[in-house]
C-alpha cells in the first residue's frame, strides 16, 4: 500500500468507529432528542482533533441523526427526523433493543415492493441477468443445504440485488443497501436456520425461472410467496 494510503485508511477507520458509537448512542436513547453536544467534548471523549469531530458530525447530520444550530452546538434529533433508510441506521438499529420492530418494518417494505421489482425484472431483465438469477438461486441450494450460511447470505444478497436492479425501476434499485442489510442482519442476529428451510430455497428458484421465462405476473406471485414465508419467520 502506498504511505499516503495508510494514514487516509486509518482515519476512515477512526471516522467510523466515532461515528458508529455516537449513532448507536442515538438510536439506542442513550443520546435523547434535543441532548446538546459540543465539538470540545467530542473532541476529549474520543482523544481526536476537532477537524476529525467536525467531519463525523457532518455525516451524522447527513442522517438526521443530529443538526448543528449556532450558539447552541450539535443537537440530537428527534427519530421521526431520521433517514430510515440510511444502510448504517438500519444496520445500528437491527442490533439494538427495538430490533423486532426494525425486522418487522423492513419486511413489510420488502413484501411492498419486491414482488413489483420481481415482475419488472421478468420484463426488462436482459439475458445474462435472467441466467445468472437461475444460476444464483441453483448456488444458494448448494450453500443452503451444506449449512454455509456465510456464503449462502453473500449469493441471497447478490440475487436480491440483482433482481432490484432489472427491474427497470430505479427506486427499486435504491433500496438495495437497504435489502442487503436486513438479509445481514437477519443471518448475524441468529434468525436463520442452519439450514435455509426448504420453502425459501424453492422459492427462489421459482422466483429465477419465472423471471428467466418472461412471466411477470408468476414472478410477482412467487415473490409475494417467498417473502410470506420471510414475514412469518421475523414474526
Amino acid at each position: 500500500m502506498d504511505s499516503k494510503e495508510r494514514p487516509r485508511a486509518a482515519a476512515t477507520v477512526l471516522n467510523g468507529a466515532i461515528i458508529d458509537a455516537i449513532g448507536t448512542d442515538i438510536i439506542a436513547g442513550t443520546l435523547r432528542p434535543g441532548d446538546r453536544l459540543t465539538l470540545e467534548g467530542l473532541q476529549e471523549e474520543f482523544g481526536v482533533s476537532r477537524t476529525v469531530v467536525r467531519d463525523c458530525m457532518r455525516i451524522l447530520e447527513s442522517m438526521n441523526l443530529v443538526y448543528s444550530k449556532r450558539r447552541v452546538g450539535i443537537v440530537v434529533q428527534d427519530p421521526s427526523h431520521w433517514n430510515v433508510f440510511d444502510s448504517r441506521i438500519i444496520r445500528w438499529r437491527l442490533s439494538g433493543t427495538g430490533r423486532d420492530r426494525q425486522f418487522r418494518t423492513l419486511t413489510e417494505l420488502r413484501v411492498a415492493v419486491e414482488p413489483m421489482a420481481a415482475a419488472g425484472a421478468a420484463r426488462h431483465a436482459g439475458a445474462a441477468e435472467r441466467l445468472a438469477l437461475v444460476e444464483l438461486a441453483a448456488r444458494m441450494r448448494l450453500l443452503g443445504e451444506e449449512g454455509r450460511l456465510e456464503d449462502f447470505l453473500a449469493a441471497d444478497i447478490a440475487f436480491h440485488t440483482l433482481l432490484l436492479r432489472s427491474s427497470g425501476n430505479e427506486m427499486f434499485a435504491s433500496l438495495i443497501e437497504v435489502v442487503a442489510e436486513v438479509l445481514t442482519g437477519r443471518t448475524h442476529q441468529g434468525r436463520m436456520p442452519d439450514h435455509p428451510r426448504e420453502v425459501a430455497l424453492q422459492g427462489h428458484e421459482r422466483v429465477a425461472r419465472a423471471v428467466a421465462e418472461g412471466n411477470s405476473d408468476e414472478a410477482m406471485r412467487q415473490m409475494a410467496d417467498l417473502l410470506e414465508e420471510v414475514r412469518t419467520a421475523v414474526a
